[in-house]
């Protein structure tokens, strides 16, 4: 299924953007430039959905929405949404770095300007668009429509000490929807028409984003695709509890009767934190799952599909074992591995939808029986060579222990430090295996890596664009165990030199990697 080649990991919030952010517009298209410049055929991103608590991907309020703050207002401009006027007063935002509040804040005063002059100028085509679009979404866009919708409902309310939709009742305004009043929580049918009646006008004013925003994505991605470049898209194996996913269907979940987690998601203690990665999002109940045939995951694959042409699964090990912590840990030490779904998750899988473009996030602590789960499949595994030096002389993560070429190998992820910041903070041991390995000097460790990864028997390489740059440690995107503080980096186009287009395609050249595979999905 898949072709040797290699590509760039960068998410969209990282683009050059005078909005505060990375989005959708000249800043992805100049990097698919770049890219086809640099004969790379693939760019990662991490997952689209819209961002919650810690402004994490990785935690979000929607499988299937995008994320409306990567809309970019120029292309609202274009599509009649946005005035000059509009856009006259852009606060100077920091150029290399996400503030998140600051732009959310701005952004969301955008948006609701484009909505209102929607509501004003639509043409009947355009209206006809938007309903198309709101119809064959409906599956899942009425219910995080509605989620969102409370939840704003509720915090503008405990700001500005509005009148509550249900009386007597205590609220914890903003808070997970389990804290809303019990008819709401509990989707109580009664409860659920009153408050969407109350709330039409923000219910379409979200159903409106999604339809920007995906408008947004697949013009992207159309170009992208017409430059040969494919995309590979992130699905978090768990959701975030404070979810629509959660609130629509919480007997798929490991919840008790008021809603709340009984065990969560993490990973025991391993390379990135000594006490392991408390997550916190409400495990599956695999069983419920495996009753409709998986229903739910075919329907969350075959849409995330529909927006990239590769999958990246995070936590693959969570299929055949999963590490739960009893509710209330304070951290993920105290977790047990339970069984799950293991062959029957991906035989439904097949037989709804096919074979299926998919890459096996393995990291961390992997058992005989995960291996042989992802080989069963045929699906590529990861290799990080920021993990390659350590004092294992027989690593999985140093390339002549490859055992085939069923891998994706990595210089480093969005979890790892940048290359540069992990060699300047490596021990000496680390170091001058490095250097022995490659018979260099580490002066240009960034490009040494790239080389590296690109010489393997990996059929994909995939570098992230700080150590094309060889940017240091201030500029890695995130951290795992650190919870808050993340996600923020940014680039500017000056840094996107046509150096490094030339020397990326010299390599795909060098170690065939530049044949722009076009990936069939039969």
């Amino acid at each position: 299924m898949f072709e040797r080649a290699s590509g760039v990991l960068v998410h969209p919030t990282s683009f050059p953007s005078r909005y505060g952010m990375g989005d959708l517009g000249a800043g992805a298209y100049a990097f698919i430039n770049f890219l086809k410049a640099a004969k790379q055929s693939l760019w990662q991103v991490l997952p689209l959905g819209p961002t919650g608590y810690g402004d994490s991907p990785y935690q979000s309020f929607s499988s299937f929405a995008g994320n409306h703050y990567l809309i970019s207002p120029d292309i609202l401009k274009e599509q009649g949404w946005l005035t000059n006027d509009d856009l006259l007063d852009i606060p100077q935002f920091d150029p290399r770095v996400v503030d998140f509040g600051p732009v959310i804040t701005y952004k969301m005063s955008l948006l609701k300007k484009a909505y209102a002059h929607f509501k004003l100028k639509a043409t009947t085509a355009q209206k006809t668009h938007f309903t198309k679009f709101c119809k064959a979404n409906k599956d899942w866009l009425d219910d995080y429509a509605l989620f969102v919708a409370i939840k704003g409902h509720f915090i503008e309310a405990r700001k500005n000490d509005m009148e509550c939709p249900l009386e007597n009742k205590d609220y914890y305004y903003g808070a997970v929807w389990n804290s809303w009043p019990e008819a709401l929580a509990k989707r109580e049918p009664k409860a659920l028409a009153e408050i969407a009646a109350r709330l039409s006008d923000e219910i379409d004013f979200c159903k409106f984003l999604q339809c920007e925003f995906f408008r947004q994505w697949d013009t992207l991605k159309a170009y992208a695709n017409k430059a040969k470049i494919q995309i590979i898209g992130d699905i978090p194996i768990f959701v975030a509890g404070d979810s629509a996913d959660v609130w629509a269907s919480p007997e798929l979940y490991q919840l008790d009767k008021n809603n709340n987690p009984t065990a969560v998601a993490g990973v025991p203690p391993d390379y990135f934190s000594e006490t392991g990665q408390l997550w916190g999002n409400p495990l599956y109940d695999w069983n419920a799952h495996k009753k409709t045939d998986f229903a739910w995951w075919c329907k969350r694959i075959s849409a995330v599909l529909s927006m990239v042409d590769i999958v990246r699964i995070d936590h693959f090990r969570g299929f055949e074992d999963y590490w739960a912590v009893p509710s209330g840990e304070e951290t993920a030490v105290n977790g047990k591995w339970k069984k799950g779904p293991g062959k029957a998750f991906f035989t439904a899988l097949k037989k709804q939808l096919g074979s299926l473009p998919i890459i096996a996030e393995d990291l961390g602590i992997i058992t005989e029986k995960v291996t042989a789960l992802r080989l069963s499949q045929n699906l590529p595994g990861m290799r990080v060579l920021q993990f390659a030096f350590d004092a294992n002389e027989h690593s999985p993560h140093i390339p002549h222990c490859y055992e085939d070429s069923l891998t994706v190998v990595y210089s480093g992820t969005h979890d790892n430090n940048t290359t540069r910041g992990w060699y300047d903070s490596a021990s000496d041991t680390e170091r001058d295996h490095l250097r022995r390995y490659l018979n260099v000097s580490g002066d240009d460790v960034h490009w040494d890596l790239i080389r590296l990864a690109f010489s393997t028997t990996a059929v994909f390489a995939i570098v992230p664009i700080q150590d094309i740059m060889g940017l240091g440690e201030n500029d890695r995107m995130n951290s795992p165990g650190i919870a808050s503080g993340w996600w923020k980096f940014r680039y500017t186009q000056d840094m996107l030199l046509p150096d490094y287009a030339e020397r990326l395609a010299y390599l795909s050249d060098l170690f065939d990697r530049s044949s722009f595979p076009i990936l069939s999905n039969k």
